[in-house]
Protein backbone atom coordinates (compact mmCIF):
# COMPACT_ATOMS: atom_id res chain seq x y z
CA UNK A 1 0.00 0.00 0.00
CA UNK A 2 1.41 3.51 -0.54
CA UNK A 3 0.77 6.41 1.11
CA UNK A 4 -0.50 9.77 -1.16
CA UNK A 5 0.94 12.58 0.69
CA UNK A 6 0.58 14.41 -2.70
CA UNK A 7 4.58 14.21 -3.80
CA UNK A 8 5.59 11.01 -6.21
CA UNK A 9 8.57 9.66 -7.46
CA UNK A 10 9.77 7.18 -10.37
CA UNK A 11 9.58 4.17 -8.04
CA UNK A 12 6.14 5.17 -7.11
CA UNK A 13 4.60 4.84 -10.62
CA UNK A 14 6.40 1.68 -10.73
CA UNK A 15 4.95 0.26 -8.01
CA UNK A 16 1.24 1.46 -8.96
CA UNK A 17 1.79 0.53 -12.58
CA UNK A 18 3.72 -2.35 -12.53
CA UNK A 19 3.03 -4.08 -9.42
CA UNK A 20 -0.48 -2.91 -8.55
CA UNK A 21 0.08 -1.29 -5.41
CA UNK A 22 -2.41 0.05 -4.00
CA UNK A 23 -2.48 3.94 -2.82
CA UNK A 24 -4.17 5.55 0.37
CA UNK A 25 -4.86 9.05 0.53
CA UNK A 26 -3.23 10.88 3.32
CA UNK A 27 -5.88 13.21 5.59
CA UNK A 28 -3.91 15.34 4.79
CA UNK A 29 -4.07 15.67 1.11
CA UNK A 30 -7.52 15.73 1.80
CA UNK A 31 -7.79 18.61 3.88
CA UNK A 32 -5.46 20.60 1.68
CA UNK A 33 -7.99 19.92 -1.15
CA UNK A 34 -11.18 20.74 1.03
CA UNK A 35 -9.35 23.97 2.15
CA UNK A 36 -8.35 25.15 -1.67
CA UNK A 37 -12.18 24.70 -3.06
CA UNK A 38 -13.50 26.29 -0.07
CA UNK A 39 -11.42 29.34 -0.61
CA UNK A 40 -12.25 29.28 -4.38
CA UNK A 41 -16.04 28.85 -4.31
CA UNK A 42 -15.88 31.64 -1.69
CA UNK A 43 -13.01 34.01 -3.63
CA UNK A 44 -14.83 33.81 -6.91
CA UNK A 45 -18.42 35.14 -5.63
CA UNK A 46 -17.45 38.45 -6.38
CA UNK A 47 -14.68 38.07 -9.05
CA UNK A 48 -14.28 37.23 -12.53
CA UNK A 49 -12.20 33.93 -12.64
CA UNK A 50 -11.80 32.38 -15.71
CA UNK A 51 -13.24 28.83 -15.80
CA UNK A 52 -15.79 29.53 -12.97
CA UNK A 53 -17.74 32.17 -14.43
CA UNK A 54 -16.56 32.73 -17.70
CA UNK A 55 -16.38 30.70 -20.97
CA UNK A 56 -13.32 29.09 -22.10
CA UNK A 57 -10.25 29.58 -24.36
CA UNK A 58 -11.04 32.45 -26.74
CA UNK A 59 -15.00 32.71 -25.38
CA UNK A 60 -13.42 33.89 -21.79
CA UNK A 61 -14.97 37.32 -22.39
CA UNK A 62 -18.55 35.98 -22.14
CA UNK A 63 -19.55 36.13 -18.66
CA UNK A 64 -21.53 32.97 -17.34
CA UNK A 65 -24.64 33.20 -15.14
CA UNK A 66 -24.21 31.55 -11.82
CA UNK A 67 -27.38 29.59 -12.53
CA UNK A 68 -25.59 27.92 -15.78
CA UNK A 69 -21.73 27.30 -14.30
CA UNK A 70 -22.21 24.03 -13.61
CA UNK A 71 -23.92 23.56 -16.99
CA UNK A 72 -20.55 25.37 -18.27
CA UNK A 73 -18.41 22.05 -16.86
CA UNK A 74 -20.63 19.55 -18.35
CA UNK A 75 -20.75 21.19 -21.44
CA UNK A 76 -16.69 21.57 -21.66
CA UNK A 77 -16.09 17.96 -20.60
CA UNK A 78 -18.60 16.56 -23.08
CA UNK A 79 -17.89 18.21 -26.31
CA UNK A 80 -13.86 18.18 -25.94
CA UNK A 81 -14.20 14.40 -25.26
CA UNK A 82 -13.28 13.91 -28.90
CA UNK A 83 -10.07 11.92 -29.41
CA UNK A 84 -9.61 9.62 -31.87
CA UNK A 85 -7.47 7.10 -33.28
CA UNK A 86 -6.27 3.85 -31.35
CA UNK A 87 -7.09 3.81 -27.45
CA UNK A 88 -4.26 4.18 -25.52
CA UNK A 89 -2.90 1.36 -23.28
CA UNK A 90 -4.41 1.12 -19.89
CA UNK A 91 -1.12 0.97 -18.18
CA UNK A 92 -0.48 4.62 -19.91
CA UNK A 93 -3.69 5.74 -18.75
CA UNK A 94 -3.86 4.53 -15.11
CA UNK A 95 0.05 6.64 -15.38
CA UNK A 96 -1.87 9.41 -16.42
CA UNK A 97 -4.34 9.11 -13.83
CA UNK A 98 -1.84 8.89 -10.89
CA UNK A 99 -0.27 12.21 -12.66
CA UNK A 100 -3.35 13.72 -12.47
CA UNK A 101 -4.68 13.23 -9.12
CA UNK A 102 -0.98 14.38 -7.69
CA UNK A 103 -1.48 18.02 -9.23
CA UNK A 104 -5.04 18.01 -8.41
CA UNK A 105 -3.82 16.94 -4.50
CA UNK A 106 -1.75 19.86 -4.01
CA UNK A 107 -4.59 22.33 -3.61
CA UNK A 108 -3.51 24.73 -6.21
CA UNK A 109 -7.19 23.69 -8.35
CA UNK A 110 -9.72 23.90 -5.86
CA UNK A 111 -11.47 20.79 -6.81
CA UNK A 112 -14.10 19.23 -4.83
CA UNK A 113 -12.77 16.46 -2.61
CA UNK A 114 -14.76 13.64 -4.62
CA UNK A 115 -12.65 14.09 -7.64
CA UNK A 116 -9.80 12.93 -5.27
CA UNK A 117 -11.81 9.91 -3.64
CA UNK A 118 -13.23 8.61 -6.97
CA UNK A 119 -9.48 9.01 -8.88
CA UNK A 120 -8.22 6.83 -6.21
CA UNK A 121 -10.81 4.15 -6.23
CA UNK A 122 -10.46 4.04 -10.04
CA UNK A 123 -6.99 3.43 -9.75
CA UNK A 124 -7.27 0.79 -7.21
CA UNK A 125 -9.65 -1.07 -8.71
CA UNK A 126 -7.97 -1.06 -12.24
CA UNK A 127 -11.14 0.36 -13.78
CA UNK A 128 -9.15 2.66 -16.40
CA UNK A 129 -11.27 5.56 -18.76
CA UNK A 130 -10.90 4.84 -22.36
CA UNK A 131 -8.83 7.66 -23.96
CA UNK A 132 -7.34 7.74 -27.36
CA UNK A 133 -4.01 8.60 -29.15
CA UNK A 134 -5.40 11.58 -31.52
CA UNK A 135 -6.67 14.77 -29.85
CA UNK A 136 -4.13 16.43 -27.67
CA UNK A 137 -2.04 19.26 -29.05
CA UNK A 138 -0.33 19.82 -25.09
CA UNK A 139 -1.26 23.77 -25.29
CA UNK A 140 -3.71 23.92 -22.21
CA UNK A 141 -2.41 20.78 -21.81
CA UNK A 142 -4.30 17.60 -22.77
CA UNK A 143 -7.38 18.98 -23.19
CA UNK A 144 -8.96 16.25 -25.22
CA UNK A 145 -7.81 13.80 -23.66
CA UNK A 146 -8.18 14.44 -19.88
CA UNK A 147 -11.83 15.19 -21.12
CA UNK A 148 -12.10 11.28 -21.60
CA UNK A 149 -10.68 11.03 -18.10
CA UNK A 150 -13.00 13.46 -16.72
CA UNK A 151 -16.11 12.08 -18.75
CA UNK A 152 -16.06 8.97 -16.78
CA UNK A 153 -15.51 10.88 -13.66
CA UNK A 154 -18.90 12.18 -14.19
CA UNK A 155 -20.26 8.69 -14.54
CA UNK A 156 -20.08 8.83 -18.63
CA UNK A 157 -18.04 7.43 -21.35
CA UNK A 158 -16.66 4.43 -21.49
CA UNK A 159 -14.08 2.27 -19.29
CA UNK A 160 -11.28 -0.44 -19.80
CA UNK A 161 -12.69 -2.83 -16.60
CA UNK A 162 -11.40 -6.93 -16.39
CA UNK A 163 -9.81 -6.60 -20.43
CA UNK A 164 -13.23 -5.49 -21.63
CA UNK A 165 -14.27 -2.45 -23.23
CA UNK A 166 -17.20 -1.05 -20.75
CA UNK A 167 -19.98 1.67 -20.48
CA UNK A 168 -18.96 3.79 -17.56
CA UNK A 169 -22.15 4.34 -15.94
CA UNK A 170 -22.57 -0.53 -15.94
CA UNK A 171 -18.89 -0.33 -14.01
CA UNK A 172 -20.29 2.28 -11.83
CA UNK A 173 -23.47 -0.15 -10.96
CA UNK A 174 -21.82 -2.72 -10.47
CA UNK A 175 -18.39 -1.52 -8.81
CA UNK A 176 -20.81 0.95 -6.28
CA UNK A 177 -19.30 3.73 -7.00
CA UNK A 178 -20.94 7.49 -7.36
CA UNK A 179 -20.18 9.89 -10.06
CA UNK A 180 -18.06 12.97 -8.44
CA UNK A 181 -19.48 16.05 -7.88
CA UNK A 182 -19.41 18.94 -9.87
CA UNK A 183 -19.65 22.21 -7.63
CA UNK A 184 -16.95 24.96 -9.15
CA UNK A 185 -14.73 24.25 -11.81
CA UNK A 186 -14.11 20.32 -11.52
CA UNK A 187 -14.21 19.87 -15.50
CA UNK A 188 -11.40 22.98 -16.43
CA UNK A 189 -9.31 21.29 -13.66
CA UNK A 190 -9.36 17.97 -14.83
CA UNK A 191 -8.96 18.79 -17.84
CA UNK A 192 -6.48 21.88 -18.01
CA UNK A 193 -2.79 20.15 -17.61
CA UNK A 194 0.32 18.05 -18.81
CA UNK A 195 -0.64 14.75 -17.12
CA UNK A 196 -1.65 12.57 -19.60
CA UNK A 197 1.86 13.30 -21.88
CA UNK A 198 3.41 13.24 -18.10
CA UNK A 199 2.49 10.01 -17.00
CA UNK A 200 3.02 8.39 -20.61
CA UNK A 201 6.33 9.85 -20.67
CA UNK A 202 7.37 8.22 -17.28
CA UNK A 203 6.29 5.22 -18.16
CA UNK A 204 8.67 5.36 -21.21
CA UNK A 205 11.41 5.97 -18.59
CA UNK A 206 10.85 2.88 -16.98
CA UNK A 207 10.41 1.24 -19.82
CA UNK A 208 13.98 2.66 -21.71
CA UNK A 209 16.01 2.60 -18.57
CA UNK A 210 15.30 -1.69 -18.66
CA UNK A 211 16.02 -1.13 -22.12
CA UNK A 212 19.28 0.25 -21.34
CA UNK A 213 20.00 -2.58 -19.13
CA UNK A 214 19.76 -4.99 -21.55
CA UNK A 215 21.54 -3.19 -24.08
CA UNK A 216 24.61 -2.63 -21.49
CA UNK A 217 24.46 -6.69 -20.92
CA UNK A 218 24.28 -7.59 -24.60
CA UNK A 219 27.05 -5.11 -25.30
CA UNK A 220 29.64 -6.48 -22.63
CA UNK A 221 28.10 -10.13 -23.73
CA UNK A 222 29.36 -9.22 -27.50
CA UNK A 223 32.89 -7.88 -26.10
CA UNK A 224 33.94 -11.20 -24.32
CA UNK A 225 32.37 -13.89 -27.03
CA UNK A 226 34.78 -11.67 -30.09
CA UNK A 227 37.70 -11.57 -27.24
CA UNK A 228 37.94 -8.14 -27.24
CA UNK A 229 40.16 -6.24 -25.26
CA UNK A 230 39.47 -4.81 -22.08
CA UNK A 231 40.90 -1.98 -21.95
CA UNK A 232 38.13 0.22 -23.62
CA UNK A 233 36.16 -0.52 -20.55
CA UNK A 234 39.00 0.20 -18.06
CA UNK A 235 38.45 2.51 -15.22
CA UNK A 236 41.32 4.72 -16.07
CA UNK A 237 40.64 5.09 -19.51
CA UNK A 238 36.74 6.42 -18.98
CA UNK A 239 37.56 8.14 -15.58
CA UNK A 240 40.12 10.53 -17.85
CA UNK A 241 36.32 11.59 -19.41
CA UNK A 242 34.34 13.58 -17.07
CA UNK A 243 30.77 12.60 -18.63
CA UNK A 244 28.74 10.44 -15.47
CA UNK A 245 27.11 8.06 -17.66
CA UNK A 246 29.76 6.99 -19.59
CA UNK A 247 31.32 6.32 -16.40
CA UNK A 248 28.49 4.38 -15.29
CA UNK A 249 28.08 2.22 -18.43
CA UNK A 250 31.60 1.18 -18.46
CA UNK A 251 31.56 0.41 -14.73
CA UNK A 252 28.70 -1.93 -15.62
CA UNK A 253 30.28 -3.39 -17.99
CA UNK A 254 33.45 -3.88 -16.42
CA UNK A 255 31.10 -5.61 -13.26
CA UNK A 256 28.88 -7.55 -16.03
CA UNK A 257 32.34 -8.95 -17.52
CA UNK A 258 34.24 -9.60 -13.81
CA UNK A 259 34.91 -13.40 -14.09
CA UNK A 260 34.88 -13.76 -18.33
CA UNK A 261 38.04 -15.87 -19.02
CA UNK A 262 37.24 -14.41 -22.85
CA UNK A 263 38.17 -11.06 -22.56
CA UNK A 264 41.82 -10.26 -23.23
CA UNK A 265 44.51 -8.34 -21.63
CA UNK A 266 46.54 -6.23 -24.22
CA UNK A 267 49.41 -6.15 -22.38
CA UNK A 268 49.67 -9.81 -22.39
CA UNK A 269 48.83 -9.52 -26.59
CA UNK A 270 50.39 -6.31 -27.97
CA UNK A 271 52.79 -4.72 -25.00
CA UNK A 272 55.48 -7.27 -25.72
CA UNK A 273 57.85 -7.51 -28.41
CA UNK A 274 56.75 -8.35 -31.45
CA UNK A 275 59.78 -7.35 -34.03
CA UNK A 276 59.10 -10.22 -36.44
CA UNK A 277 55.40 -9.44 -37.14
CA UNK A 278 54.73 -7.08 -40.00
CA UNK A 279 50.68 -7.60 -40.36
CA UNK A 280 48.39 -8.32 -36.86
CA UNK A 281 46.28 -11.60 -37.74
CA UNK A 282 44.10 -10.45 -34.94
CA UNK A 283 42.45 -6.77 -35.10
CA UNK A 284 44.25 -4.03 -32.63
CA UNK A 285 41.32 -2.05 -32.16
CA UNK A 286 37.93 -2.95 -32.03
CA UNK A 287 35.14 -1.87 -34.49
CA UNK A 288 33.38 1.17 -32.74
CA UNK A 289 30.23 -0.69 -32.02
CA UNK A 290 31.68 -2.83 -29.63
CA UNK A 291 34.70 -0.52 -28.46
CA UNK A 292 32.89 2.98 -28.24
CA UNK A 293 29.72 1.18 -26.24
CA UNK A 294 30.67 3.89 -22.75
CA UNK A 295 30.56 6.91 -25.24
CA UNK A 296 27.60 5.61 -26.97
CA UNK A 297 25.08 4.66 -24.00
CA UNK A 298 26.41 7.07 -21.50
CA UNK A 299 25.04 9.88 -23.46
CA UNK A 300 21.69 8.06 -23.12
CA UNK A 301 22.08 7.34 -19.35
CA UNK A 302 22.62 11.11 -18.77
CA UNK A 303 19.72 12.19 -21.02
CA UNK A 304 17.65 9.30 -19.11
CA UNK A 305 18.09 10.48 -16.62
CA UNK A 306 17.58 14.52 -17.06
CA UNK A 307 14.11 13.06 -18.66
CA UNK A 308 13.55 11.63 -15.57
CA UNK A 309 13.99 14.61 -13.17
CA UNK A 310 11.98 16.59 -15.30
CA UNK A 311 9.20 14.68 -15.42
CA UNK A 312 9.01 13.60 -11.86
CA UNK A 313 9.16 17.71 -11.55
CA UNK A 314 6.16 18.24 -13.69
CA UNK A 315 4.07 15.68 -11.52
CA UNK A 316 4.52 17.27 -8.27
CA UNK A 317 4.01 20.83 -10.13
CA UNK A 318 0.49 22.57 -10.11
CA UNK A 319 0.15 22.26 -14.50
CA UNK A 320 -3.31 23.53 -14.70
CA UNK A 321 -5.21 27.39 -15.04
CA UNK A 322 -5.55 29.38 -13.15
CA UNK A 323 -3.90 28.61 -10.07
CA UNK A 324 -5.22 28.96 -6.01
CA UNK A 325 -3.58 30.18 -3.52
CA UNK A 326 -4.98 29.35 -0.58
CA UNK A 327 -2.27 31.11 1.71
CA UNK A 328 -1.85 34.40 -0.37
CA UNK A 329 -5.83 34.31 -0.80
CA UNK A 330 -5.31 35.02 -4.20
CA UNK A 331 -5.90 33.32 -7.94
CA UNK A 332 -3.04 33.68 -10.42
CA UNK A 333 -3.84 33.24 -14.39
CA UNK A 334 -1.30 31.93 -16.16
CA UNK A 335 0.00 29.09 -18.28
CA UNK A 336 0.79 26.27 -16.23
CA UNK A 337 -0.70 23.91 -18.55
CA UNK A 338 1.50 24.48 -21.31
CA UNK A 339 3.50 20.81 -22.18
CA UNK A 340 6.71 22.53 -23.92
CA UNK A 341 9.00 20.78 -20.52
CA UNK A 342 7.01 17.14 -21.24
CA UNK A 343 7.25 17.43 -25.40
CA UNK A 344 11.20 18.59 -24.68
CA UNK A 345 12.03 15.43 -22.95
CA UNK A 346 10.19 13.07 -24.84
CA UNK A 347 11.72 14.25 -27.92
CA UNK A 348 15.61 13.69 -26.25
CA UNK A 349 14.38 10.48 -25.13
CA UNK A 350 13.42 9.11 -28.37
CA UNK A 351 16.73 10.39 -30.38
CA UNK A 352 18.78 8.72 -27.92
CA UNK A 353 16.43 5.66 -28.34
CA UNK A 354 16.66 5.47 -31.33
CA UNK A 355 20.64 5.88 -31.37
CA UNK A 356 20.28 2.74 -28.69
CA UNK A 357 18.80 0.80 -31.75
CA UNK A 358 20.94 1.37 -34.16
CA UNK A 359 23.64 0.36 -32.12
CA UNK A 360 22.21 -2.57 -31.37
CA UNK A 361 21.57 -3.06 -34.89
CA UNK A 362 25.45 -2.43 -35.49
CA UNK A 363 26.31 -5.09 -32.96
CA UNK A 364 24.02 -7.70 -34.52
CA UNK A 365 25.38 -6.90 -38.18
CA UNK A 366 29.22 -7.57 -36.68
CA UNK A 367 28.05 -10.68 -35.60
CA UNK A 368 25.91 -11.63 -38.61
CA UNK A 369 28.87 -10.72 -41.30
CA UNK A 370 31.36 -13.29 -41.06
CA UNK A 371 33.97 -10.63 -42.70
CA UNK A 372 33.87 -8.48 -39.77
CA UNK A 373 33.66 -10.91 -37.43
CA UNK A 374 36.36 -13.95 -38.77
CA UNK A 375 34.74 -16.14 -36.36
CA UNK A 376 31.30 -16.85 -36.70
CA UNK A 377 29.79 -18.77 -40.35
CA UNK A 378 27.26 -16.23 -42.29
CA UNK A 379 24.08 -15.03 -40.38
CA UNK A 380 25.19 -16.79 -37.52
CA UNK A 381 23.97 -20.07 -39.25
CA UNK A 382 24.13 -23.37 -37.62
CA UNK A 383 22.90 -25.27 -39.99
CA UNK A 384 24.11 -26.20 -43.48
CA UNK A 385 25.53 -23.32 -45.79
CA UNK A 386 23.80 -22.41 -48.56
CA UNK A 387 21.00 -24.53 -47.77
CA UNK A 388 19.97 -22.76 -44.73
CA UNK A 389 19.69 -19.10 -43.78
CA UNK A 390 20.45 -18.71 -39.88
CA UNK A 391 19.76 -15.61 -38.63
CA UNK A 392 19.30 -13.64 -42.39
CA UNK A 393 15.71 -12.94 -42.36
CA UNK A 394 15.20 -11.37 -38.80
CA UNK A 395 18.27 -9.00 -40.11
CA UNK A 396 15.70 -7.74 -42.57
CA UNK A 397 13.05 -6.71 -39.67
CA UNK A 398 15.68 -5.50 -37.49
CA UNK A 399 17.26 -2.92 -40.26
CA UNK A 400 13.79 -1.84 -41.24
CA UNK A 401 12.44 -1.23 -37.43
CA UNK A 402 15.51 0.89 -36.93
CA UNK A 403 15.05 2.75 -39.86
CA UNK A 404 11.46 3.31 -38.85
CA UNK A 405 12.91 4.54 -35.37
CA UNK A 406 14.87 6.68 -37.32
CA UNK A 407 12.03 8.60 -39.19
CA UNK A 408 10.66 8.66 -35.78
CA UNK A 409 13.32 10.54 -34.24
CA UNK A 410 11.85 13.71 -35.95
CA UNK A 411 11.08 16.35 -33.33
CA UNK A 412 7.00 16.98 -32.43
CA UNK A 413 8.62 19.99 -30.26
CA UNK A 414 9.00 22.50 -33.00
CA UNK A 415 6.00 21.28 -34.48
CA UNK A 416 3.50 23.78 -33.56
CA UNK A 417 0.61 24.39 -35.20
CA UNK A 418 -1.86 27.53 -34.13
CA UNK A 419 -5.59 27.08 -33.15
CA UNK A 420 -8.94 27.12 -30.96
CA UNK A 421 -9.17 30.64 -33.02
CA UNK A 422 -5.85 31.65 -32.18
CA UNK A 423 -5.77 32.11 -28.46
CA UNK A 424 -3.38 28.74 -28.80
CA UNK A 425 -1.28 30.37 -31.26
CA UNK A 426 1.97 28.23 -29.85
CA UNK A 427 1.42 24.76 -28.64
CA UNK A 428 3.76 21.72 -27.62
CA UNK A 429 2.21 18.93 -28.94
CA UNK A 430 3.65 16.84 -25.74
CA UNK A 431 0.83 14.11 -26.14
CA UNK A 432 2.34 13.10 -29.67
CA UNK A 433 5.88 13.46 -28.65
CA UNK A 434 5.35 11.06 -25.93
CA UNK A 435 3.42 8.85 -27.79
CA UNK A 436 5.35 8.68 -30.72
CA UNK A 437 8.03 7.84 -27.94
CA UNK A 438 6.34 4.72 -26.76
CA UNK A 439 6.37 3.57 -30.23
CA UNK A 440 10.17 4.10 -30.55
CA UNK A 441 10.97 2.31 -27.17
CA UNK A 442 8.67 -0.92 -28.53
CA UNK A 443 10.89 -1.07 -31.84
CA UNK A 444 14.40 -0.77 -30.29
CA UNK A 445 12.91 -4.19 -27.69
CA UNK A 446 12.44 -5.53 -31.25
CA UNK A 447 15.57 -4.96 -32.66
CA UNK A 448 17.35 -6.11 -29.17
CA UNK A 449 15.43 -8.93 -29.15
CA UNK A 450 17.05 -9.98 -32.38
CA UNK A 451 20.51 -8.95 -31.28
CA UNK A 452 20.25 -11.51 -28.06
CA UNK A 453 18.95 -14.65 -30.02
CA UNK A 454 21.58 -14.24 -32.45
CA UNK A 455 24.17 -13.31 -29.17
CA UNK A 456 22.82 -16.68 -27.99
CA UNK A 457 23.13 -18.41 -31.52
CA UNK A 458 26.95 -17.13 -31.02
CA UNK A 459 27.72 -18.64 -28.07
CA UNK A 460 26.29 -21.76 -29.18
CA UNK A 461 28.11 -21.76 -32.03
CA UNK A 462 31.44 -21.14 -30.37
CA UNK A 463 30.53 -23.75 -27.51
CA UNK A 464 31.90 -21.07 -24.70
CA UNK A 465 29.00 -21.31 -22.39
CA UNK A 466 31.61 -22.36 -19.26
CA UNK A 467 33.95 -19.75 -20.73
CA UNK A 468 31.50 -16.58 -20.72
CA UNK A 469 31.02 -14.23 -17.32
CA UNK A 470 28.33 -15.49 -14.96
CA UNK A 471 26.07 -12.79 -15.89
CA UNK A 472 26.03 -13.88 -20.02
CA UNK A 473 25.60 -17.35 -18.68
CA UNK A 474 22.54 -15.96 -16.98
CA UNK A 475 21.05 -14.26 -20.34
CA UNK A 476 22.26 -17.15 -22.23
CA UNK A 477 20.02 -19.42 -19.91
CA UNK A 478 17.50 -16.79 -19.88
CA UNK A 479 17.14 -16.73 -24.09
CA UNK A 480 17.76 -20.14 -24.31
CA UNK A 481 14.63 -21.05 -21.98
CA UNK A 482 12.55 -18.99 -24.86
CA UNK A 483 14.12 -20.29 -28.32
CA UNK A 484 15.87 -23.67 -29.25
CA UNK A 485 18.99 -23.69 -30.92
CA UNK A 486 18.66 -22.70 -34.75
CA UNK A 487 20.27 -25.56 -37.01
CA UNK A 488 17.21 -25.81 -38.87
CA UNK A 489 15.31 -23.12 -40.61
CA UNK A 490 12.20 -22.41 -38.36
CA UNK A 491 8.90 -19.51 -38.12
CA UNK A 492 10.79 -16.84 -36.57
CA UNK A 493 8.73 -14.89 -35.48
CA UNK A 494 7.63 -15.83 -32.22
CA UNK A 495 10.25 -16.30 -30.82
CA UNK A 496 11.39 -12.77 -31.41
CA UNK A 497 7.78 -11.82 -30.19
CA UNK A 498 8.49 -13.76 -27.21
CA UNK A 499 12.29 -12.70 -26.37
CA UNK A 500 10.62 -8.84 -27.14
CA UNK A 501 7.89 -9.24 -24.71
CA UNK A 502 10.19 -10.97 -21.74
CA UNK A 503 12.61 -8.20 -22.09
CA UNK A 504 10.18 -5.65 -22.10
CA UNK A 505 8.66 -7.70 -18.58
CA UNK A 506 12.26 -8.30 -17.13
Amino acid sequence: MLTFNGKLEIEDFYKVIFEDSKIQIDNSVLETVEKSFNFLKEFSEDKVIYGVNTGFGPMAQYKIKDSERIQLQYNLIRSHASGTGEPIAPMYVKAAMLARLNTLSLGHSGVHVSVIKLMTELINRNITPLIYTHGGVGASGDLVQLAHLALVLIGEGEVFYKGEKKATKDVFEAENLNPISVELREGLALMNGTSVMTGIGIVNTIYTRRLLDWMTASSAAINEIVKAYDDHLSFELNESKKHKGQRKIAEAMREHLKDSSLTRKREHHLYSKNDDISIFEDKVQEYYSLRCVPQILGPILDTLNNVENILIEEVNSANDNPIVNVEQKHVYHGGNFHGDYVSLEMDKLKIVTTKLSMLSERQLNYLLNARLNDMLPPFVNLGKLGLNFGMQGVQFTATSTTAENQMLSNPMYVHSIPNNNDNQDIVSMGTNAALITKNVIENAYEVMAIELITIIQAIEYLKVQTKVSSKTKKMYDEIRNLVPIFTEDVIMYPYVNKVKDYIMNH
